[in-house]
């Protein structure tokens, strides 16, 4: 009796985990299907500057395009 609890429940936890499979996330209309990728794509559109700013790319150049000699000018 006991196994067949133990059984029965794996079966309900692997069940429950591919539900996401089964029940679609976005809407079946079309218009509302077409808004929630594009608030859904939102997101993604801020990732370059998001990288940017990690790898510090968006910030100023203190590198001179030209030599100096170091002293006071």
């Amino acid at each position: 009796m006991r196994n067949r609890l133990y059984i029965a429940l794996i079966l309900l936890a692997g069940s429950l985990i591919q539900i996401g499979c089964i029940v679609p996330i976005y809407s079946s209309s079309p218009d509302v299907r077409a808004r929630q990728l594009i608030f859904v794509s939102e997101g993604y559109r801020h990732i370059p500057e998001i990288w940017d700013r990690i790898w510090g790319l968006d910030m100023p150049d203190v590198a001179t395009p030209y030599r100096t000699h170091g002293g006071v000018i």
